[in-house]
């Protein structure tokens, strides 16, 4: 009841971004299912006639459909930028299959008799495909676009993660800050989308086949005019920023720069924590959300803009285990102590630039610095029936190689055996699969505990004053007591959140800090 109560709140106090969310919705499904339907449905009849051409098509078709939603967009960004483009595009070839596949299950599913008897009577190939197998294979044919336009309706939450819009702003945004309000704001509207369309076109679908063939020529005016539901207006300024989802909600993230900093100016689109340093690569946006270590800093020559007001908390690196852990294997406490103060900021970032920009693997980048600091250790053979230690990470790649790094240790100092869970997702997700003895141990910033994870009162958080001793004291203790998880010594990196803009922007507008920015975007 206290979810349900808190979800009506936010639905009252969210209306207008609710309904301008939900249009933007149903812009994305209409658009992308018009360019199917006007693709798939030729191709679908072109097929019918070159069946020894089908399967290849549809295998094509296929595999589209195969390729995660998240990876095809990555993949649009630097053709197509981000927002509705690449959002329609990746829709557009998911609908395809069922489009193409029953469009042409229609048409052969048409009795040779019925066709030869239309030829009988002196109908042209033309004639006998308008008059008799296309209104046969329309309630198939619209089987097919029923299928695709529930689909569409689902994948189009992952729009949000390119700028696109859509109700997934919700839902992501609700699954990084750990808002199951936030999250059922964008996935019941959703969901009653889906039901909607499939309700609507599965009625349209028992009509006979003249009204069906009119409610067809209808829906082909229709969904352009739906389409256009996506053509809201948007905020303009002198910068575009991209930011995730988790950076949008956070008390330390945009809330908390726009109250100290006053950026009120900045316009804003939500971006895949994975895209955003390619969105400020291709010049896409202007400003994003980072991470002071991270390796494309360099790779892309960004500039990380100082946070002079001091707004960002410290976020100094530690692994967050569970005692059990520690007590049925006290031997654990040396061998994960062997990284204690060993990485710098400096070396951090060229860890991930090695990941990063370099491709290599996590597991390559671990072996190697181990070794460079005498720390490696071949992994002993596996022991029969061992006790496993499962290492979980967040979906970037620093919490990948630090993961590999505890690996590492521990197969080559014990016998334990060692499963890692990486790319679990965001903050939330890593610490609910901890608590719930999913995973033994993972790598966990003391910033991110005090304020996403603790949540404490602004009075609190002042009077620690920005310490990282005494964050991280308090995080400990805190961690101990509601939890009953233990954070170890911290590794010695502070991989803080930062502002980020190109090298070269930055420059030629004379903007070293937040307050620069600020101060530029209110001129």
């Amino acid at each position: 009841m206290e979810t349900l109560a808190a979800l009506f709140t936010f639905w009252r106090e969210q209306a207008d971004k609710l309904g301008e969310q939900t249009l933007q919705h149903i812009g994305l499904t209409a658009a992308s299912l018009l360019l199917a339907v006007l693709l798939g449905v030729p191709v679908g009849l072109w097929l019918s006639r070159r069946p020894r051409w089908a399967p290849a098509v549809l295998g094509l078709a296929g595999v589209l459909q195969t390729v995660p939603s998240i990876a095809l967009l990555g993949f649009l960004i630097p053709l197509l930028g981000i927002g509705p483009k690449p959002a329609i595009f990746a829709l557009f070839l998911y609908s395809l299959l069922p489009i193409i596949r029953n469009t042409l299950t229609g048409i052969q599913g048409v009795a040779p008799a019925v066709v030869e008897a239309a030829r009988g009577l002196g109908l042209t190939d033309g004639q006998v495909l308008r008059r008799v197998e296309l209104p046969l294979a329309l309630p198939v044919l619209m089987a097919g676009i029923r299928t695709a336009t529930v689909i569409n309706v689902g994948v189009a939450t992952l729009a949000a993660y390119v700028a696109a819009g859509g109700l997934g702003e919700f839902i992501f945004g609700g699954i990084a800050l750990n808002n199951p309000a936030m999250i059922l704001a964008g996935a019941l509207p959703a969901a009653g989308l889906a039901l909607a369309f499939d309700a609507a076109l599965g009625a349209v679908q028992k009509l006979s086949a003249r009204r069906l063939r009119q409610v067809g020529r209808a829906l082909l005016v229709a969904l352009p005019l739906l389409g256009s539901l996506y053509l809201l207006p948007r905020a303009t300024g002198k910068l575009l920023a991209g930011f995730s989802p988790e950076f949008v909600g956070r008390a330390d993230g945009l809330p908390g720069l726009t109250k100290t900093y006053g950026l009120t100016h900045l316009p804003n689109v939500v971006l895949a924590p994975a895209l955003v340093y390619e969105a400020a690569r291709n010049a896409n946006v202007d400003v994003i959300d980072g991470y002071s270590t991270d390796g494309r800093i360099r790779a892309y020559n960004l500039r990380v803009l100082h946070d002079d007001q001091h707004v960002f908390p410290p976020y100094y690196a530690a692994p967050v285990v569970r005692p059990a852990l520690l007590r049925e294997h006290p031997e654990l406490a040396a061998v994960l102590g062997q990284l204690d103060g060993q990485i710098s900021d400096s070396v951090m970032t060229n860890l991930n630039y090695r990941a990063d920009y370099l491709h290599q693997s996590p597991q390559v980048i671990a072996e190697a610095f181990l070794r460079r600091r005498g720390l490696w250790r071949a992994p002993r053979p596996a022991v029969e029936n061992a006790p496993v230690v499962r290492l979980g990470s967040k979906i970037f790649a620093e919490q990948y190689i630090l993961a590999e790094l505890y690996a590492a240790l521990i197969r080559g100092n014990t016998n334990l055996t060692v499963q890692t869970k990486t790319g679990l997702g965001g903050t939330t997700i890593c610490f609910d699969a901890l608590r719930d003895g999913a995973i033994d141990m993972y790598p966990e910033y003391t910033g991110t505990g005090l304020l996403v994870l603790l949540q404490p009162t602004p009075a609190v958080v002042d009077s620690l004053g920005g310490r990282p001793e005494a964050v991280l004291n308090y995080v400990r203790q805190e961690f101990r007591s509601r939890y009953n998880l233990e954070w170890l010594a911290p590794l010695g990196f502070n991989n803080t959140y930062a502002l980020l803009m190109r090298q070269r922007q930055a420059q030629e507008l004379g903007i070293t800090s937040v307050s620069e920015l600020g101060q530029y975007l209110r001129q």
